[in-house]
């Protein structure tokens, strides 16, 4: 097959569609945590495990695209921007499907009970999270306009305006993350140790989540300043 037609066939008329569909794919499996811990903290653990699997294969698809991306960007494509750059966007992209996957892991695996105090606010900030990445998906969205436009004009800063607020959701979730561990510090005498630990872990987790999808509005704001 002639090299055009293969990068017609893998990137259609735009080389940024595989690095749109590939941030969506991570967004999903983000998105699917939400019922995935409604599942958990109900003790739907039949639930909770089919989710867990479209977790898995939906970050198994984002890796896909990944790969595909990455070795089928020309090199010698011109474009605006470095093609190292748009590789680096996506390896960050990534890390929001593998984190959660990663939390997934390790509540189904664990069984884990969280106590029902933490339950309300573990669901509050669990959504911030996921509307974190939700933004991130947003402004990586912009990049078919970013790049008509050579990353300038009244689109980069209306892309500058979404990074702003992708930021403050991602500190909003710092703040929630405070508020979930101040409560479970109140029931740790009642818990056993052990599941203590894996629950400060999974916190953290969850704030590495909204941390990832942040990363992604500081690459983009890094090709607006080149």
């Amino acid at each position: 097959m002639p090299p055009n037609s293969l990068f017609s066939n893998i990137f259609g008329r735009s080389p940024i569609g595989p690095i749109k569909r590939h941030i969506a794919t991570a967004h999903s499996a983000a998105t699917e945590l939400a019922p995935f811990f409604r599942a958990v903290l109900i003790g739907d653990w039949d639930e909770a495990t089919l989710i867990k699997q479209n977790i898995i294969a939906l970050e198994e698809e984002a890796d896909l695209i990944k790969k595909q991306v990455r070795l089928s960007l020309p090199k010698s494509l011109f474009l605006p921007v470095p093609r190292t750059d748009l590789l680096a966007l996506v390896a960050v992209q990534d890390k929001v499907a593998n984190r959660a996957r990663d939390i997934a892991g390790i509540v189904a695996g664990r069984r884990m009970v969280f106590p029902e105090e933490m339950h309300e606010m573990l669901l509050r900030y669990l959504q911030r999270s996921i509307e974190t990445s939700a933004q991130a998906l947003n402004a990586i969205n912009e990049l078919d306009d970013l790049l008509e436009t050579g990353f300038r004009g009244r689109e980069a800063a209306h892309v500058e305006q979404m990074i702003e607020e992708l930021d403050a959701l991602e500190s909003n979730s710092d703040d929630l993350q405070i508020q979930v561990r101040r409560i479970l510090f109140t029931k740790e005498q009642d818990l056993p140790p052990i599941d203590v630990m894996f629950m400060y872990q999974v916190i953290e987790w969850i704030g590495d989540l909204a941390d990832r999808a942040s990363r992604v509005g500081g690459y983009l704001h890094m090709l607006l300043a080149r």
